[in-house]
């Protein structure tokens, strides 16, 4: 299984809404994408945050560590999530890799609707304290 590492950024607004990007697949996550070559993890997420979505984060704190075997891809995912706030920029997706197809400002409860697995995951709270899960053996449909 080839290894890689993601990252991700979990963002609030001043009214609690959580900033998603909705993918190519149509799934809808928390916007971010994996590590390249020579990247640390605080710059991957902030290059991911700038592609995906025009804004410019600072990095608070490590959320959660997710572990992830994809089945369909032989791939073993260990997934970064970061607290993280926007300093700047504009919403506009810059993704050279053209994955998104829609950025939104969405409520607690919507985000819940639009990816529920995720959204239990995370116990997407600002007082959660970062954790580790091994989350198994999936496919990528799962």
């Amino acid at each position: 299984m080839k290894r890689v590492d993601v990252v991700s950024a979990l963002i609030y607004d001043m009214d609690e809404n959580i900033l998603m990007v909705k993918n190519v697949k149509g799934y809808w996550e928390f916007p971010g994408g994996a590590v390249e070559e020579g990247e640390h993890l605080q710059q991957a997420v902030i290059r991911e945050v700038r592609e995906e979505t025009g804004y410019v984060i600072k990095i608070n704190e490590l959320h959660s560590v997710r572990e992830i075997l994809f089945q369909d891809n032989m791939h073993h995912a260990l997934i970064f999530t970061f607290f993280g706030e926007i300093i700047g920029g504009e919403m506009n997706i810059l993704d050279p890799d053209h994955d998104i197809e829609e950025v939104k400002w969405v409520s607690t409860q919507d985000a819940e609707k639009l990816n529920p697995q995720l959204f239990s995951m995370l116990k997407l709270n600002k007082q959660t304290r970062p954790f580790y899960t091994f989350e198994g053996k999936r496919t990528r449909n799962q």
